[in-house]
């Protein structure tokens, strides 16, 4: 069984910055594909940013591409995202999730574990 706790959430003005962790309970971290997704107030739960095993490959959706960077620190037990440039349609609460897959994956089926979620919040 693997926990995840998110921190880092807030309330930012847009082109802020905020940096989500994501503390996993398992000494397996480094095995597992690890990723972030979000759910906005009456929608669906979608992918976000992924990262492999060892953090050398990334994925991103297109609307984040340029603007948030995932990483992970497999020493802590942590997986991290930067959100730069932050818009008010990025509002949402944000998911981070773990995955048995060998390869980063976006649906959200795939991913075994989930944490809570923590709330982020973009005025305009």
């Amino acid at each position: 069984q693997v926990q995840l706790v998110e921190s880092g959430g807030g309330l930012v003005q847009a082109g802020g910055s905020l940096r989500l962790s994501c503390a996993a309970s398992s000494r397996t971290f480094s095995t597992l594909i690890m990723g972030w997704f979000r759910q906005a107030p009456g929608k669906e739960r979608l992918f976000v940013a992924g990262i492999d095993r060892s953090g050398d490959s990334t994925y991103y959706t297109n609307s984040v591409r340029v603007r948030f960077t995932i990483s992970r620190d497999n020493a802590k037990n942590t997986v991290y995202l930067q959100m730069n440039n932050l818009k008010p349609e990025d509002t949402a609460v944000y998911y981070c999730a773990a995955a048995r897959t060998s390869w980063i994956t976006t649906r959200g089926s795939d991913y075994d574990y989930w944490g809570q979620g923590t709330q982020v919040t973009v005025s305009s």
